[in-house]
């Protein structure tokens, strides 16, 4: 009999790829560190009636129909993003273009850059493609804070997760406003995006949207079980260590974080390099006011670098049912590094600093809505960095493992900035290179592809090994 194939974490990517081995016939078992599935994603409801959502942010009505779960979803009918710039609220990405010196000033670095080489690195990829100004005042300071890295240090290759291009973001704004419904824009680019796929929100979060895919597996998925070691014998995977006991396996499939890998695989040294990989801390911090639409829009960036948080979310504008009637709820994004200042403030100080800030932006009078503090979520393991120092090793990453039978998927998996549709469908494409595997039939000759390719925007994916780490 074949032995299992082993898949390390039961998010979306971990149970999306034990349910396509299934359907083909081949054997798998899943190992999850924690003590539910859904990965990093989780959602509560406090005794308020506020519900809070980790994760499972940007649901598309076409990955929930795939996963069996359309049933439990709620249509989004609007969602918008604004930028906070010099005080001032403009929509995302058109309220910007009707700005006069962004305008100017791109279509200058268009004409005076056009015949240079490739960009070296995120901050002149950044000046070709917005002009001086717009990556100056809007571009850097916010990738600058997502990744915690300066522009200058980061690969160009981080211009891939910006959206659509300006002529179909027109298109899936006008259809959008047409159908009365959130339409995709710039949420995955592994699929076409069109007026027939929009956001949906799942009730009960991302632990209920996998309750279909679960079932599927009948069994397979074993909680509260970490796996402390990934075996190797001469450059190919043979076993995994579970609870001090090995299991022989034919191949792994593994969504932990990249920089994880190189200290649970035992017998070669091939994934050395992905221990420099580097993920931004970030902290989410929820406050609570009565009335509702406080932001301009259901999203705002703050391209500020004076500021604590670059990103502020009413999720209430977009759906309503997450917050109390005549209420709503604002989480801040933070970047940070563990251990930092901003990692190590309390609850409280962290609630009172976005309190100030938001009424720096938004006015005073906030203060006398403002209801309490929601509580503060922090993970170590927020978004990949794609520092200019490893982008080689990056790319050959992205390419294979370097070890026979080991494959990584899922967001922390692939090190790219993917969101939930892009997980699950490059997650069902990489299945084929496994199954040709185990079958002794490897596609183009070579071992254990990875599936770094292709980025998008924010958002969560995979299971972390919290334990094994």
């Amino acid at each position: 009999m074949m032995k299992p194939i082993a898949v390390l974490g039961a998010g979306l990517a971990g149970l999306t790829a034990a349910a396509e081995l299934k359907r083909r016939g081949l054997p798998a078992i899943v190992f999850e560190a924690g003590r539910s599935v859904g990965g990093m994603a989780a959602s509560f409801k406090d005794a308020e009636g506020f519900s809070y959502d980790y994760g499972a942010h940007f649901i598309s009505n076409r990955l929930a129909k795939a996963l069996g779960a359309e049933d439990i979803c709620r249509t989004v009918r609007h969602y918008g993003e604004a930028v906070v710039v010099n005080g001032r609220s403009r929509s995302h990405p058109f309220g910007l273009m009707l700005e006069p010196r962004y305008v100017a000033s791109a279509l200058k670095s268009r004409f005076a850059r056009r015949d240079e080489g490739p960009a070296r690195h995120a901050e002149d990829w950044m000046r070709r493609s917005y002009g001086d100004a717009m990556a100056e005042e809007v571009a850097m300071p916010l990738v600058e804070a997502w990744s915690g890295a300066p522009a200058c240090e980061l690969s160009p290759s981080v211009g891939e997760k910006f959206g659509n291009s300006i002529f179909k973001s027109l298109y899936l704004n006008a259809a959008a406003k047409v159908t009365q419904r959130a339409v995709c824009n710039g949420y995955t680019r592994t699929m076409p995006e069109g007026a027939g796929v929009y956001h949906v929100y799942p009730e009960g979060g991302l632990a209920k949207l996998l309750e279909p895919t679960l079932r599927k597996l009948n069994g397979a998925v074993r909680l509260e079980s970490p796996v402390e070691r990934i075996l190797v014998d001469k450059g190919r995977v043979v076993a995994v260590r579970s609870g001090g006991a090995e299991v022989p396996v034919s191949a792994v499939i593994s969504t932990a974080p990249v920089n994880v890998l190189p200290r649970i695989v035992e017998g070669t040294d091939a994934l050395a390099p992905m221990a420099a990989f580097r993920y931004r801390p970030m902290m989410f911090v929820n406050l609570r006011f009565s009335g509702r639409a406080i932001l301009p829009d259901t999203m705002v960036w703050v391209p500020d670098r004076s500021q604590l948080s670059f990103r502020l979310t009413e999720a209430p504008i977009s759906m309503p049912w997450l917050a109390p009637e005549g209420k709503t709820l604002i989480t801040f994004d933070i970047g940070c590094e563990k251990g930092d200042a901003r990692w190590s403030m309390s609850d409280e100080d962290l609630a009172k600093a976005c309190l100030d800030q938001l009424c720096a932006i938004y006015g005073e009078e906030l203060r006398a809505r403002y209801l309490g503090a929601g509580g503060t979520i922090r993970t170590p393991i927020s978004y990949p960095v794609y520092l200019k120092a490893y982008e080689e090793q990056r790319l050959r990453f992205g390419q294979s493992t370097g070890v026979q039978g080991l494959y990584s998927v899922g967001r922390n998996g692939e090190f790219a900035h993917i969101l939930m549709e892009d997980v699950f469908w490059r997650t069902i494409r990489r299945m084929d290179d496994v199954a040709r595997y185990v079958g002794g039939t490897e596609a183009g000759g070579r071992p254990g592809f990875s599936l770094g390719q292709g980025l998008s925007a924010i958002g969560l994916g995979g299971a972390s090994l919290t334990q094994a780490a």
